[in-house]
């Protein structure tokens, strides 16, 4: 289970205080998939950043007990000055992974060949959003935080993703960012509205996205 207790965001822009999350509680529970629905600037993007833990609150606590992926296809904590077998085999160290296996499974899942040992720099976008999406998979997680990337890549490569991704789902949980409906219906069965800084909890995702359809009318 993820829990935030009275969570309070806050960020200051040209003199003014933009607050986002006003002391929010919701407990994630373990056995659910949530998406995450409000209009732009509604505080998604930072609510799933918070659960990652790559950003902190102004104030309040969020607690995990469960393992939780940084976001899907993340490429912000890669040391780009670092070759791509670096990279992979300093993240397989942070989470407790055998090295050689988690290696082995980004480079065959990456497809980027002698790629592997250049600086992640040198790689085309392309080519980093592949090592990215590989590397989250080679990890198990207990939750997986999704902002819009379920996929990267071509066509073939992109079927791939979702495949590997589907096998994840079978032991794992979601919380998802999607402006698309059709895919918080396919992967969520609970759903939140962010909306004013507050947070409104449906344990129907129907209900969630017929709150979130209003709004935008």
């Amino acid at each position: 289970m993820i829990q935030m207790d009275r969570v309070f965001k806050f960020y200051r822009t040209y003199g003014q205080t933009k607050v986002v999350l006003d002391h929010v509680s919701i407990d994630f529970l373990a056995g659910s998939n949530y998406g995450i629905l409000g209009v732009n600037g509604a505080g998604k993007s930072t609510m799933m950043r918070l659960l990652a833990g790559s950003e902190l609150p102004n104030s309040g606590r969020i607690r995990r007990n469960v393992r939780v992926s940084w976001p899907l296809g993340f490429t912000g904590g890669m040391n780009m000055a670092l070759t791509g077998r670096e990279n992979v085999q300093f993240f397989a160290r942070v989470y407790g992974q055998d090295v050689r296996r988690t290696f082995n499974f980004v480079d065959d899942f990456a497809e980027i060949g002698a790629y592997i040992d250049a600086p992640v720099k040198t790689y085309s976008s392309g080519m980093v959003a592949r090592l990215a999406f590989g590397l989250s998979m080679a990890i198990d997680f207990d939750c997986y935080l999704i902002d819009e990337v379920i996929a990267v890549g071509d066509a073939r490569f992109s079927m791939r993703c979702k495949e590997e991704f589907g096998k994840r789902r079978r032991n794992s949980d979601i919380i998802m960012i999607s402006h698309s409906m059709a895919t918080i219906q396919e992967y969520c069965n609970r759903g939140l509205v962010l909306a004013g800084g507050r947070a409104y909890i449906f344990h129907e995702i129907t209900e969630a996205i017929e709150l979130y359809k209003k709004m935008n009318a």
